[in-house]
């Protein structure tokens, strides 16, 4: 069961514009969130929502989407329906990455369950993000998950001679080659 969810949990760039996610859902997504572990129990990050609606067109500009793909960036039609930005709160102290990558993660895998996909976004225009969720100096944009119902094929393959670069074939099929399991274990 974990394996599939796993599978089917990929970086999506392409979503059903029209799909509409709510307030709630995203609330349930922190949630499980919230309930990860943290490095010494410190709990520095919380989550700014932006659920369907015109906020979302704001925040879209200011992220950068899928480096390898001439032509990535979602079109009109195509992008996500809400996001999740997670923010160290600094007047707590400054958190661990990894607890980041662990909150976001999860949110992905509970988001996979719902039907949903989503792609986490660390290039971010972060003082132009900033002014527009209207969030204090002391929360420092750590990442985006862009979230919305897939449109998108994507499908994992082999890399070939170490080559992990993702592609998109003449049909939008996006391609995602992972090493070997052979080359990872030493």
């Amino acid at each position: 069961m974990l394996y599939d969810l796993v599978l089917k949990n990929r970086s999506y760039r392409r979503f059903d514009e029209d799909f509409k996610i709510g307030e709630d859902v995203l609330c349930g997504l922190c949630e499980y969130a919230r309930l990860t572990p943290s490095g010494a129990n410190r709990q520095f990050f919380k989550f700014r929502l932006t659920p369907s609606g015109d906020e979302c067109s704001r925040v879209f500009p200011t992220l950068a989407w899928a480096g390898y793909i001439k032509d990535g960036t979602p079109q009109v039609g195509e992008r996500p329906s809400a996001y999740i930005t997670i923010v160290n709160d600094n007047t707590l102290g400054t958190g661990n990455v990894m607890d980041v990558g662990i909150m976001a993660q999860t949110m992905l895998l509970r988001a996979t369950e719902l039907g949903l996909g989503g792609c986490m976004i660390g290039s971010i225009k972060r003082a132009e993000l900033r002014d527009i969720l209207g969030l204090p100096e002391n929360h420092e944009i750590m990442l985006v998950i862009a979230l919305g119902k897939p449109i998108e094929e994507v499908v994992i393959e082999t890399a070939k001679d170490g080559d992990v670069k993702y592609w998109r074939d003449e049909n939008r099929v996006h391609h995602v080659p992972k090493r070997p399991i052979s080359e990872l274990i030493i």
